[in-house]
């Protein structure tokens, strides 16, 4: 078993909500293009002589993630120039900051901001995503299995400014991180997802409270199927290997270095991915 803050090998669904034409990649007009290049990778691994690294993000791959599915199947084109290159909607609640600003955040194009853009103002026209969406959301994509408890926890660790909703820069920012960020900010921003109370250390409690969570979120989807006792045996390998003097708390420090020197955590990246 991979011991890793991410889940193990799990077969991962198919999602079959009602948007097909989303799974397969097939978007709308200015909707996400091939990768940040614009090309497709090329098949078959790709190997640099480092044990792990980052691949190129496909178009394919970046429709895995649950919140571009469900932000890009409410999004509709409003004509050749995207209608909203602004990012200004006159009657919402919280206008978010200027396209270039985002852009300048982020590592998203312009037209990948404008279709997420597009698709956040019609599921949310207040500006905002409360935590209730988000549970909606992960309730739909992983039907067989119990995703409130996790749903929670992801709002949360989106949720900077600890007030009960996210803004669309927030949102982008953090897509932008879990989709295209360097593996330290990719692990920074795990390791803030698993400190629940956010007191820059993690504790046993609060790593198994996340993995529990995953566990019960995928569902029968887990191939094979998970036992019981396996989220605390998970826990244990894994909290054993970052606490490196044994104060019974992991620090962000212990937490990086611990993964950048795993293969197997960095390989089961990608699987957290799916998760997100």
């Amino acid at each position: 078993m991979i011991v890793s803050p991410f889940p193990g090998k799990f077969s991962l669904p198919s999602f079959s909500d009602q948007r097909s034409s989303l799974a397969d990649g097939k978007v709308a007009d200015g909707a996400l293009p091939a990768d940040v290049n614009g090309v497709e990778p090329a098949p078959g691994p790709q190997k640099d002589g480092a044990k792990w690294h980052k691949p190129r993000l496909s178009r394919r791959a970046l429709m895995k993630c649950c919140l571009v599915k469900w932000i890009l199947a409410s999004a509709t084109p409003q004509g050749p120039d995207g209608g909203d290159s602004d990012l200004e909607l006159s009657t919402v609640r919280h206008q978010p900051e200027g396209l270039e600003q985002l852009q300048a955040q982020t590592k998203f194009t312009r037209k990948e901001l404008q279709s997420l853009y597009r698709g956040f103002k019609n599921e949310c026209p207040s500006g905002l995503v409360d935590e209730e969406t988000f549970k909606s959301i992960y309730s739909q994509f992983f039907p067989q299995g119990d995703s409130t408890t996790y749903a929670h926890f992801l709002f949360n660790a989106f949720d900077v400014d600890r007030n009960g909703s996210i803004r669309f820069e927030d949102f982008v920012i953090g897509l932008s991180v879990l989709l295209r960020g360097s593996v330290t900010e990719k692990l920074s921003w795990a390791f803030n997802l698993y400190d629940i109370n956010k007191d820059g250390y993690i504790t046993k409690e609060e790593m198994l409270a996340i993995m529990k969570s995953i566990y019960d979120m995928m569902g029968q989807y887990t191939s094979p199927s998970v036992r019981d006792e396996a989220p605390v045996e998970h826990m244990e390998k894994f909290f054993q290997k970052m606490d490196r003097n044994r104060d019974g708390v992991v620090t962000i420090e212990e937490f990086i270095e611990t993964c950048r020197k795993d293969e197997n955590i960095m390989n089961s990246m990608q699987l957290f991915e799916n998760v997100i």
